[in-house]
């Protein structure tokens, strides 16, 4: 009974603090890495070199009174930022390298997981009742749904390769090789859906400061906003973790399980490293552009790529037999 109640509530509680410190100091390297790449200096005065920083802004915001607008919705204003950061916590399949929950469809279970996010960004924006966040939502929906359809199509190619639903199964059928290689286009349409997915620059419209002025969570401060800060950065690990665990392997090794979490991170941690390279470097797409490349471009391959890999055990099991 107490080892229950430990796996079930005391393990689940502890992987939250680490994922916490994680995305606190994603957000500092992400300042560090654009400041350096604009010629300009990051975060230098809290803490040697900055390095206390976030737990300062972290302080800072949730020390703030949380205003709330006189039209809108209380409830679902409130409730919203907390169902972000409850679904972005929710990383229990993950194989690092076992899973704290050993799910036979845990693919398909992470994916519902990325699905449910869209709706606490559209609770927020219709419940702030503003018009900046409400068409910052929509925006979101919009671009969520249309990018989910390449992540799933892409999914069930690598699930083809790997012959089961199971994370597990995926770290074990790239054993010898990462699936990176033979699946190198899916590999990067994924990388660049999970950049649409997790609404990141520049993909960023949902947000667009230029045009929305934030967008979906333009009414929020204080503990409400930290909570979807929390949770975007989370979503960011959450998405990066996925794709090192689909496409890099998790290297896993029986007599030393902690070097093969530390391999998997490090993997994730690189990838996360690029999507604030992406940041940097690349201009906001526009809307119509947004929507061409996955409806015109992406669809269509990822839909040649499926037919593809369910018809290639066919036509090798149809090969007579070699003597």
């Amino acid at each position: 009974m107490t080892n229950t109640l430990m796996n079930q509530l005391v393990n689940p509680l502890i992987y939250i603090v680490f994922v916490l410190l994680a995305v606190a100091f994603l957000t500092l390297l992400e300042r560090k890495v654009l400041g350096y790449m604009q010629f300009r200096k990051g975060p230098n005065v809290v803490g040697p070199y900055g390095t206390i920083q976030p737990i300062a802004d972290g302080i800072k915001l949730f020390i703030k009174e949380p205003i709330r607008p006189s039209s809108s919705s209380p409830l679902m204003f409130m409730t919203s930022p907390i169902l972000a950061l409850t679904l972005a916590m929710m990383l229990a399949p993950m194989p690092l390298p076992h899973p704290m929950t050993n799910l036979n469809l845990g693919m398909l279970f992470i994916l519902a997981l990325s699905s449910l996010a869209v709706y606490s960004i559209l609770g927020s924006g219709w419940a702030s009742n503003s018009k900046y966040a409400l068409v910052g939502a929509l925006r979101a929906v919009a671009q969520t749904i249309s990018y989910e359809v390449s992540l799933g199509l892409i999914i069930l190619s690598i699930m083809i390769f790997s012959g089961g639903y199971s994370l597990q199964t995926l770290s074990t059928s790239q054993e010898k090789m990462w699936l990176l290689i033979p699946a190198w286009p899916l590999a990067m349409m994924w990388y660049i859906s999970t950049l649409a997915e997790t609404n990141r620059a520049p993909f960023d419209l949902t947000e667009g400061e230029s045009e929305l002025v934030s967008g979906f969570n333009v009414e929020y401060a204080g503990g409400p906003f930290a909570l979807f800060f929390l949770a975007e950065y989370a979503n960011i690990l959450l998405m990066n973790t996925l794709s090192a665990i689909l496409f890099l392997g998790t290297s896993y090794r029986p007599n030393a399980p902690e070097l093969s979490t530390i391999y998997t991170m490090t993997k994730a941690a690189l990838l996360a490293g690029l999507f604030l390279w992406v940041r940097a470097s690349y201009p906001r797409f526009r809307y119509d552009r947004l929507m061409h490349l996955i409806w015109k471009n992406f669809l269509p391959i990822t839909l040649a790529f499926v037919l593809w890999h369910t018809a290639l055990p066919i036509a090798l099991a149809s090969l007579p037999p070699q003597t």
